[in-house]
């Protein structure tokens, strides 16, 4: 079992940056990729962005590309999410995700792990 906590979150004006974390626990000894998710109100959860286990491959969705920026920290079993320029769009809660595999996937079914997640609201 993996545990994940999210931090970070809070309340920003638009264009503003947050830096949101997790932190991993656990049974963390695999090599996997990890990912950020997102689910506003109404909405459906929907993918941010993800990260391979050394780092060499990301993959942003299109909306954020640009704009945030994960990283991760192998020794200290956390990944991060820089969020920068953010929009009222921008406005959910958050959650991070351990992938099934070392693969830098988009789907939602490709994670088996998530935290409980952190909100992130955008005031225009």
């Amino acid at each position: 079992q993996v545990q994940l906590a999210e931090s970070g979150g809070g309340l920003v004006q638009a264009g503003g940056s947050l830096r949101l974390s997790c932190a991993a626990s656990g049974r963390t000894g695999g090599r996997y990729a990890m990912g950020w998710f997102r689910r506003a109100p109404g909405k459906e959860r929907e993918f941010v962005a993800t990260i391979t286990w050394s780092g060499g491959s990301t993959y942003y969705a299109d909306s954020v590309k640009g704009r945030f920026t994960i990283s991760r920290d192998n020794a200290k079993n956390m990944v991060d999410l820089q969020m920068n320029s953010l929009k009222p769009e921008d406005t959910a809660i958050y959650y991070c995700a351990v992938a099934i595999r070392n693969y830098p996937a988009a789907h939602p079914s490709e994670y088996n792990y998530w935290g409980q997640g952190t909100q992130v609201t955008v005031s225009s």
